[in-house]
């Protein structure tokens, strides 16, 4: 990880560039140009509101809109960042055949490149939590590790992910769907404090509910989204025992992960 650090000092300068024109391409043309950014989490934000007035999902003490749209900033972000690590290095076939610089460069780029329209989510976190009259306190300084934590665990998908995608297009045509997927089991729609009730407390699933949910919890999302909601919403430290597994988890694959990616690295030019 050290070589890494020492990757992304060296070129900065081609960072900031190739995030420029991520950030240039993708809003191209569009009328409504970085206010897509945060039509998703807003959109999605009301259809969960309205099929949570159906089916009833205890939010505790925290109103429901604020709740979903708390999870849905870092699953938006995990998602997007992802998805376009993914394709980063096929998108860029034309540099990569040019010059010779550490291609992990792509993947990096693609995801922080989103933390810009996640600044943008924050400013409309601020004006709901103004609506509901809620402030934040000092627990809100977790919110970098947790931003940390979630970078990582995309750069854990989008190294192998990137790839892949150069030998095998389909997996950036698959990763999107099988990403929707993962969101109904991260505690976006629904708190984990449901899930944890379930299984912990009623032991819904008998004799495996222990298991389960430390199944459930190995999804790094699961950790993440609870503990930004935990220290921006309810004023509480993250709970690192639901985020355990999802970290030893990442800790095991991401340097596997990168690993790969540097052994298929040198391939590239000649397949893409």
């Amino acid at each position: 990880m050290l070589r890494v650090a020492k990757n992304v000092y060296d070129y900065r300068e081609l960072m900031l560039t190739l995030a420029w024109k991520n950030i240039a391409l993708r809003y191209k043309q569009a009328y409504l140009g970085i206010a897509w950014a945060i039509l998703k989490p807003i959109t999605l934000m009301l259809i969960f509101t309205l099929v949570k007035s159906f089916i009833g999902i205890d939010s505790g003490n925290i109103p429901y809109p604020i709740l979903t749209f708390a999870a849905l900033m870092p699953w938006t972000f995990f998602q997007e960042s992802t998805s376009d690590g993914v394709s980063s290095v096929v998108g860029n076939t034309a540099l990569i055949k040019k010059i010779y610089f550490p291609r992990e460069i792509f993947p990096i780029t693609a995801v922080l490149t989103k933390l810009v329209e996640l600044g943008i989510n924050f400013v409309i976190l601020a004006g709901l939590m103004l609506w509901y009259e809620m402030m934040p306190g000092i627990y809100i300084l977790w919110v970098p590790l947790i931003i940390l934590y979630t970078v990582l665990a995309s750069l854990t998908i989008a190294f192998v992910g990137a790839a892949l995608n150069v030998y095998y297009r389909d997996i950036g045509q698959a990763l999107p769907v099988l990403l929707s997927l993962l969101m109904y089991a991260s505690p976006v729609m629904y708190p984990l404090q449901l899930v944890k009730d379930k299984l912990l407390v009623h032991q819904a699933a008998g004799e495996w509910s222990s298991a389960l949910y430390a199944l459930y919890t190995m999804n790094p999302l699961a950790g993440i989204i609870d503990a930004f909601q935990s220290v921006v919403l309810r004023n509480q430290t993250p709970d690192l025992a639901s985020m355990l597994p999802g970290a030893a988890m990442l800790a095991i694959l991401l340097p596997l992960s990168y690993l790969y990616f540097k052994r298929a690295e040198s391939y590239f030019a000649d397949v893409i």
